[in-house]
């Protein structure tokens, strides 16, 4: 049954760790979002403390330094950005080169010999996750800049009253959405480097998908990041 749902040129094992992959991927993205309504997580407490960051911004004269942290955080996505078009120019180049590619990864041990319409698909692959992630990242900087917007038009006030409250709340949404954004394209790093592991064999991706999940669920649920910030304000 396996063989006649294969990809025309890839064999059933290939066509397996690809799914294999793609599904891993969209469904622990989908569980990690679910999991951090109902439960403690990174992204959750993180919610916290931009809604008191927000609510202590806005009792301040000054802001430069929140202006600065803004900065900083798109920073951040702007190398990320930056990186991944250079990562995409280089595997574009690398199209160009599939028959030499082969025959050299052909020669290393424990890889499974392929076709060099195989490999294509995989620099593809790889193509279509950091090209995710360019997007998300880029999505993530303008989204900050909207913040640093919606920070300048807070009024100052002694007392957050319930106009500006529902101001900082907009305003801590937008942060809230630039940092899932970001968190999703960091995701893709990790996927992505899952996904070399297919160049080598289809089993070394299967098996570094699960490691990757294995790593970002302990650091999202379970990191001793989370139990410092389990202390967050309001929680």
């Amino acid at each position: 049954m396996l063989k006649t749902l294969t990809i025309p040129g890839v064999d059933w094992l290939d066509t397996v760790a690809l799914v294999w992959f793609l599904v891993l991927w969209i469904g622990y993205t989908l569980y990690a979002d679910w999991r951090a309504y109902k439960t403690v997580s990174l992204s959750s407490r993180m919610g916290h403390w931009r809604r008191e960051w927000m609510t202590q911004m806005a009792l301040r004269e000054n802001r430069m330094a929140d202006v600065q942290i803004i900065i900083n955080l798109a920073r951040s996505a702007q190398f990320f950005a930056s990186t991944s078009m250079l990562i995409l120019g280089a595997l574009i180049a690398l199209l160009g080169y599939t028959e030499k590619a082969v025959d050299v990864v052909a020669e290393l041990p424990f890889t499974r010999a392929g076709s060099a319409r195989l490999w294509e698909i995989k620099i593809l692959l790889l193509l279509l996750v950091f090209v995710y992630a360019f997007f998300k990242f880029s999505w993530c900087i303008r989204q900050y800049g909207f913040a640093s917007i919606m920070i300048g038009a807070t009024p100052q006030a002694k007392d957050v009253c319930d106009e500006d409250a529902a101001h900082l709340e907009r305003t801590t949404r937008v942060l809230d959405y630039s940092a899932g954004n970001y968190n999703n394209g960091l995701r893709a790093y990790y996927f992505g480097v899952s996904a070399l592991g297919w160049f080598l064999h289809p089993l070394m991706m299967m098996g570094g998908v699960v490691i990757v999940i294995g790593v970002l669920w302990h650091r999202e649920f379970r990191s001793g990041t989370l139990d410092v910030l389990a202390h967050s304000p309001k929680s």
